[in-house]
């Protein structure tokens, strides 16, 4: 599956100059420039860009392919914003028909894990005003109180912002805080689009790109990590894509806090955008490529295999991809409420290292900061009872 570099050299020949000339700065460790960005998307094709993205991941990981295993809670999907992509919230006026869980219900969550090798617990959801920093903070006392190992990662920019404005508290003073309760790491969520021509249209009255970069600032400067995603193949043109890439290039070469970048392909079922079409199989495999070029300075890919499909998703491993989250708990229910391929999006641990070992690479499973835990050998079984990894 490797590539050398004089095998991409002779694929680069078939190509024009510009390719060429980018191709040559990607082997010659050379960052690429937003105006690169943007001709890799216009005319970079399928076959050279994941030639190229697949050696740069091959140079930073060889074969190796990670996921961890961790659980989700979705403490409600009531919001009080109203992002026209959304298929999961609803708005706290119909807060009827969606879901408000109690700090003991989601506590129950966290002890049916009891006794299960979990290492993370995912916390994520809509913008409820009930649930304020004071509610959350007693939230993560408690879950560190029941199970003290357990790496708590939650809450994205716009969860935070409304919690830190509601408290009067600053955003270096309201990470502070909810850090000093317990909170380890970011997801990387509501990012969406940075620049402000495609955020107004799409999800105008929550934080801005500069409030989330900032939150992802305050909490790098912290000590702690944190993910970066991207959500793609809506109303944005492909230079929004490269500035969103380049402010987090920009601030991950200032904090160097960012693990992973996650590009999430936007699925059109059931929100107020559904009359685009979504992006092509070929345009997905482009992101993941452009990506791994771009970003040359974050550690690791994503794929979300839920949203693309476990087929797809397993073709990213040879487009700069390592990482292919894991099996997914099916209460888990963002993306599956937007008509993501996977509708019982659960996969056994079996499962997922034979899906990863299928396209010729090495499962490993992993901790939130990619600390390697196990190395997986051909011809795993489980030897533990089924359960959630994402």
């Amino acid at each position: 599956m490797a590539s050398s570099q004089e095998q991409i050299t002779a694929l680069l020949q078939q190509h024009d100059d510009n390719i060429q000339a980018i191709g040559n700065k990607v082997l010659n460790n050379i960052r690429l420039t937003k105006e690169d960005g943007v001709y890799l998307f216009e005319h970079g094709e399928l076959s050279i860009l994941g030639a190229l993205a697949n050696y740069v991941r091959e140079q930073k990981h060889g074969d190796k392919t990670y996921f961890n295993r961790n659980f989700h809670i979705e403490p409600t999907n009531v919001c009080v914003f109203s992002c026209k992509f959304c298929s999961y919230s609803r708005l706290y006026k119909n807060r009827d028909e969606g879901w408000e869980l109690s700090i003991d219900q989601m506590l129950d969550i966290v002890k049916g894990y009891d006794g299960k090798p979990v290492t993370e617990v995912h916390i994520v959801g809509g913008v409820h005003p009930k649930m304020d920093l004071k509610f959350f903070l007693d939230l993560i006392a408690k879950i560190k109180e029941h199970r003290p190992d357990l790496h708590i990662k939650g809450f994205t920019p716009v969860e935070l912002d409304y919690m830190f404005r509601k408290a009067k508290l600053t955003t270096e003073e309201g990470m502070k805080v909810i850090h000093d309760a317990g909170l380890q790491s970011l997801p990387g969520g509501g990012a969406e689009i940075f620049h402000p021509d495609v955020r107004t249209q799409i999800c105008h009255d929550k934080v801005d790109g500069d409030g989330w970069l900032a939150i992802h600032r305050a909490a790098h400067n912290l000590g702690m990590h944190s993910n970066a995603t991207m959500l793609y193949g809506h109303v944005e043109e492909f230079w929004h894509r490269v500035d969103h890439m380049d402010r987090l290039r920009q601030l991950q070469d200032e904090t160097g806090g960012f693990n992973t970048f996650i590009p999430l392909k936007f699925r059109n079922d059931n929100n107020e955008m559904s009359h685009l079409k979504e992006s092509t199989t070929i345009e997905d495999l482009k992101v993941y490529a452009v990506a791994r070029l771009y970003m040359d300075n974050f550690p690791h890919i994503k794929a979300y295999w839920p949203m693309l499909g476990r087929h797809n998703a397993q073709m990213t491993l040879s487009f700069g991809v390592n990482d292919i989250d894991g099996t997914i708990d099916d209460t888990t229910k963002i993306y599956s409420m937007a008509g993501s391929e996977e509708q019982t999006p659960t996969m056994t641990t079996t499962q997922l290292v034979a899906l990863i070992q299928q396209a010729g690479r090495v499962a490993v499973e992993r901790d939130t900061v990619y600390n390697e835990i196990k190395v997986y050998e051909k011809g795993y079984t489980e030897d533990e009872p089924a359960m959630s990894l994402n």
